[in-house]
């Protein structure tokens, strides 16, 4: 079987980087053309894009807060001009948040993160869609978080910002199959990237002893799936939530 990304287009944002990173050199290196959004991180952006076209892959990068719909609608409109559509989006930017105890919360703090995700995937999805109807066709890949369905301590904000994903995504398939466009959900478990290497080493060593894999999650772990969802392997399956946590957590 073939997964027939040859020729498609796909936007990934917070590609700079892990799991974004992982997923952008996966598509570009079964023919997809990336475009590998940004916000800070400009240089590794453009050392990604470096060594996909060394391998043969297309792609562009562009810079662009994902909770500002002005810059998603200049990112997505300048995506049309250069290579005339979208096929995949993988909604996958890091939102920041902070871990502590609900207790210690403050509202604006829950909120922020909230909002965050929200806009990141309204934003996205709204700007992708056009063309994506247009042609009947499209798939869009939310990268959320086990922590969605399974609790961490001191992860309130996050937990209630992927849920929020998670469901929203279920309705979006059920409304968008009908115009042949799939919408589904990566739950990575913990992951090692930049974003998770500040966590002390013993909360590490915990998770990886109640994995069955007994490891913890690479980029190209989370990678690997996301290219199975932009793939035409994934056609028939929409509206899923599918975690990727080693056995951490099961369905």
């Amino acid at each position: 079987m073939e997964l027939r990304l040859k020729d498609k287009v796909a936007l990934i944002t917070g590609a700079s980087r892990g799991i974004g990173a992982a997923s952008a050199k996966a598509l570009a290196h079964h023919g997809a053309t990336v475009v590998i959004n940004y916000i800070k991180s400009k240089d590794k952006a453009e050392e990604l894009l470096n060594e996909i076209k060394k391998g043969g892959g297309k792609g562009m990068v562009f810079q662009a807060d994902v909770r500002d719909q002005g810059a998603v609608n200049d990112l997505v409109e300048s995506t049309l001009r250069e290579f005339g559509k979208i096929d995949v989006l993988v909604n996958n930017a890091n939102i920041n948040f902070p871990i502590r105890p609900f207790i210690e919360l403050t509202w604006d703090q829950i909120e922020a993160k909230i909002l965050g995700e929200m806009k990141a995937l309204y934003n996205c999805s709204q700007a992708v869609l056009k063309d994506m109807m247009s042609r009947n066709s499209g798939k869009l890949i939310f990268v959320s978080s086990s922590l969605s369905r399974f609790p961490g301590f001191g992860f309130s904000a996050h937990a209630a910002a992927k849920s929020a994903m998670d469901s929203m995504a279920k309705v979006m398939a059920m409304e968008l199959g009908p115009l042949g466009i799939t919408v589904n959900v990566v739950g990575p478990g913990l992951t090692l990237t930049d974003a998770t290497a500040g966590q002390p080493k013993e909360v590490h060593e915990q998770v990886a002893a109640i994995t069955p894999l007994r490891r913890l999650g690479m980029p190209d772990d989370i990678a690997g799936v996301v290219l199975f969802l932009a793939s035409s392997l994934s056609d028939y399956l929409n509206g899923e939530y599918i975690p990727v946590t080693g056995g951490s957590f099961m369905i």
